[in-house]
């Protein structure tokens, strides 16, 4: 939990200069990574010899036990998707450093191994697993690889988009009069900024400056994803970043919704009269009821069983982007930077004993040896009305997070519209139980 991808916002600044250059011999680093993924119960059929996968076999058990079952797929690309995020900023890190002789990874391939150390893109039988392909991989890791320097990947429209562009190349020989083609591209695939530099040498090594972006957002006026994509015309090098923009002057219309952080009479008395009651319970969950679990921005690292229990817990977080809830909050179905203040701003929330048909909105997947049934944010019809369980931070220094920000003000424009209609019954009693006050 203290690595900087978890204790830090993300950006591409930082390297591993200060430690390599205390040595004057080659430095390589060990198995870097070991970043997990969630089982991929589809290998079980392929253990046809004297190995049997008893290990996926309990697993899945106790998925189904937890009324998951139909969610494993969506687990696996998910929590995979999120591990190449990991290894792709480890890999670049090492990559962006001065003097670094060299990384290398624990395998491409799983470990089933000392508790079922999931880390590889690739499984036992050095298959891939689907949610990342070779030529995707390679964007970061070849003997070529286009790299910026971005103090962040969050931006309001009242700033300016920056990077600085290096190329790390370890190739042969030297690339002469190499054409550097940056572009900014948005999620139709349509260029909004293009700029190219020719580079007359570009030498063996890494550092090497090729340029800059610098791009107004003043004319993005609602929130979007955005790729940099850098590339070298006429090679296969090319590399690319996601970044997000939000409005700088975002107003939360709360409407007719009571919002909350207790179930308390007035709450009661909305219910009953069909009204929307948005709870936070972020802080206040119960010890057993999810605060022991630790949500990081990163993935498993090795596995839980083999390091004493270690955080974090889980392996990124699952939805759907074309539910209305994310209408004005762009996502993927999976963790991506713009989750990291949400999801560190969050408690996990246990939905033991909840109708097994609800599936939560916002859901952390959990470690593969525990398969807890988690949810960050779910909505249900209880006591006549209608209400919204939210277990992320959406108060405390809103103004600054303009993430959260934008989350908040997409889940009040979804509560306050037509689509809010929860269809899942739950006893209020069950949602008073996740917390440690229960009123």
């Amino acid at each position: 939990m203290k690595s900087i991808i978890n204790r830090e916002p993300s950006q591409t600044m930082y390297d591993y200069r200060d430690f390599v250059s205390k040595y004057t011999v080659p430095t390589v680093s060990h198995e870097i990574g070991q970043w997990c993924v969630y089982p991929d119960f589809k290998e079980i059929e392929k253990y046809t010899g004297v190995l049997k996968p008893t290990n996926f076999e309990i697993f899945r058990e106790t998925l189904v036990e937890n009324n998951m079952g139909d969610q494993a797929e969506d687990f696996l690309m998910a929590s995979g998707k999120l591990q190449v995020l990991c290894y792709k900023v480890d890999i670049e890190a090492a990559l962006r450093t001065p003097g670094f002789a060299g990384f290398h990874l624990l395998q491409l391939h799983d470990f089933p191994g000392q508790g079922s150390a999931l880390v590889g893109i690739l499984n036992p039988f050095f298959e891939s697993k689907g949610y990342v392909t070779p030529e995707e991989f390679r964007m970061f890791c070849s003997e070529t690889v286009p790299l910026a320097r971005m103090q962040k990947v969050i931006y309001t429209n009242n700033e300016s988009f920056k990077a600085e562009i290096e190329m790390a190349h370890f190739g042969a020989k030297p690339l002469d009069k190499a054409l550097v083609i940056s572009r900014i591209i948005n999620t139709s695939a349509q260029t909004i900024f293009k700029d190219s530099t020719t580079v007359e040498e570009i030498k063996i090594g890494n550092c090497i400056p090729v340029g800059s972006v610098s791009m107004d957002l003043s004319g993005i006026t609602i929130p979007q994803k955005l790729t940099l994509e850098v590339s070298v015309k006429n090679t296969q090098f090319k590399n690319s970043w996601d970044f997000w923009i939000y409005p700088a002057k975002n107003k939360i219309k709360t409407g007719d919704v009571l919002i909350t952080e207790k179930l308390g009479k007035n709450a009661e008395d909305v219910l009953k009269k069909g009204g929307s009651v948005l709870l936070l319970t972020y802080g206040s969950v119960g010890k057993e009821k999810g605060a022991q679990i630790a949500i990081g921005f990163s993935s498993i690292f090795w596995n839980t069983a083999w390091t004493n229990n270690q955080a974090p817990h889980t392996l990124g977080i699952l939805c759907d982007p074309k539910h209305p809830l994310f209408s004005d909050f762009p996502t993927e179905y999976h963790s991506n930077w713009q989750w990291w203040d949400p999801v560190s701003h969050s408690q996990a929330m246990i939905l033991d004993g909840f109708p097994a048909n609800l599936k939560p909105l916002i859901q952390p997947i959990d470690t593969w040896f525990e398969n807890r049934r988690l949810a960050l944010v779910f909505e249900a019809k209880t006591n006549g009305g209608k209400l919204m369980v939210c277990s992320i931070d959406l108060k405390e220094k809103i103004d600054e997070r303009s993430v959260s920000k934008q989350l908040m003000a997409s889940l009040m424009n979804y509560m306050n519209s037509q689509s809010f209609k929860p269809q899942i019954e739950v006893d209020i009693s069950k949602v008073r139980g996740l917390m440690a006050n229960k009123r």
